[in-house]
């Protein structure tokens, strides 16, 4: 069974739908090739449905897709997009294609999320804009040359042994306990310390970090009830206050290496440093802990490699567990200009969902995509997005923690199980657990 897909084998019926290609109008009256213009998964079946993810990715649709109609219009009544749809994109090749050509594929245009909240107004979709991950050339590679200093090598290796203390006493604290959630114990903590730590956040304030990116990342989940609008708000007044306190009493330290002028005289503007640091808070924060949370549970659900982990550690494990974990479902580039892919034309102004989640169970790249092997090389997984300008600036920071995070488990709690099924977020585009059940003494 897939873990990321309760109930699903992994036995994949791709049958039925070949023979039911014909010509249809997608609703800007774009001629295409696709399947039946009946949805084959039912009425108002839409991919980034919260309620979709919430059962686990969707591997067999997906498989589906990938072997019939590997670009397919999947219509949307409503959205703030008000497009009437986007295509979803499924193999693995058309995604990395799409992310390697920003002269016909823009972030900015619609942004790079696939599923806002309900009641976000265009105004609101609008400021989203100045995230980083929705800036198209030029500004983007301005923005994240300077951004790119805090993951330098040089950079991230410098905070490896104070991750590495801090992974041994968060482990440490959990062997203390006969059971627990394994992401509020473990998953959680290292994530947001190393956020934490790049941008100088004192101990006082982390816990309000927390909150704020729960509340900014989880808005169709009905057990986070916080204002996303008001969290926002106060990250962005926080940050704004780190910047104009740098600014007055330089200190040695990555905010004011951001804020203050480089060699050619760049720098981050007060507004362009507190959306770089919603970003940051955000993205390196739940990510990573959605990876370690799957990676735990796939260990679960495959003994023979948690001993194999145990006994040898190998350097291909961290991989693996990003392929399997996914923990972003999808991002989305829109057209520039009318452009082919897959057999169909994709009209400018239409949106492209580039679903990782497919893209990782790829057949025609991955040989036994459907087993999780720690020993798996190579993995051109896309996990942290499928490269391009917007590959994933913290990938190294991300792969570090998990290593130090799982060696700590192996050691100090190798007997760790599970006590019951992963509770999973409800998000349209956040493949993530709320809980997982655990006991730290087998």
């Amino acid at each position: 069974m897939h873990p990321n897909r309760n109930g699903l084998g992994i036995q994949l019926t791709l049958e039925c739908m070949v023979e039911k290609t014909v010509v249809s109008v997608t609703p800007k009256g774009a001629a295409v090739t696709t399947m039946d213009s009946r949805s084959p998964f039912g009425a108002g079946y839409d991919f980034t449905d919260p309620d979709v993810l919430l059962k686990g990715i969707p591997v067999e649709e997906f498989a589906q897709l990938r072997a019939t109609a590997p670009v397919w219009w999947n219509e949307q009544q409503e959205s703030i997009f008000d497009d009437g749809g986007y295509w979803v994109i499924t193999r693995h090749e058309d995604i990395k294609a799409i992310s390697r050509n920003s002269d016909l594929w823009s972030t900015n245009a619609k942004g790079a999320v696939m599923r806002l909240p309900e009641g976000v107004t265009s105004e609101q979709l609008d400021l989203t804009k100045a995230l980083l991950i929705n800036h198209d050339a030029p500004e983007h590679t301005r923005l994240r040359k300077l951004v790119s200093r805090l993951f330098t090598p040089r950079s991230v290796g410098a905070l490896e042994e104070k991750l590495a203390r801090s992974a041994r006493e968060i482990v440490g604290a959990a062997r203390e306990k006969d059971s627990g959630n394994f992401v509020d114990d473990i998953a959680v903590s290292l994530p947001l310390l190393a956020i934490a730590d790049l941008l100088g956040v004192p101990e006082a304030d982390r816990e309000k970090l927390f909150g704020w990116t729960n509340a900014i990342m989880n808005t169709d989940d009905p057990d986070f009830d916080s204002d996303p609008t008001m969290a926002n708000a106060e990250l962005m007044g926080y940050a704004y206050n780190m910047a104009e306190e740098r600014r007055r009493s330089p200190a040695d330290d990555i905010v004011t290496r951001l804020i203050q002028a480089d060699i050619d005289g760049e720098s981050l503007g007060d507004v362009e440093f507190a959306f770089f640091v919603i970003l940051l808070a955000v993205a390196g924060n739940e990510t990573t802990r959605n990876a370690m949370t799957h990676g735990m549970n796939a260990f679960f659900d495959h003994p023979d490699q948690w001993e194999l982990f145990k006994r040898e550690r190998p350097a291909t494990a961290v991989e693996e567990i990003v392929r399997w974990a996914t923990p972003v479902h999808c991002f989305q580039r829109t057209a520039l200009d009318d452009v082919e892919l897959g057999g169909v034309t994709i009209r400018k102004g239409q949106r492209a969902g580039l679903f990782y989640s497919s893209a990782n169970y790829d057949e025609a790249v991955f040989d036994r995509p459907f087993d999780f092997d720690i020993t798996r090389d190579p993995n051109p997984h896309l996990g942290f997005g499928g490269n391009g300008a917007h590959f994933c600036i913290g990938a190294n920071l991300a792969r570090m923690e998990i290593k130090l995070i799982f060696n700590e488990i192996a050691d100090q709690i190798p007997d760790i199980a599970k006590l019951g099924e992963p509770q999973r977020l409800r998000s349209g585009w956040i493949n993530g657990v709320k809980n997982l059940p655990v006991s730290y003494r087998g």
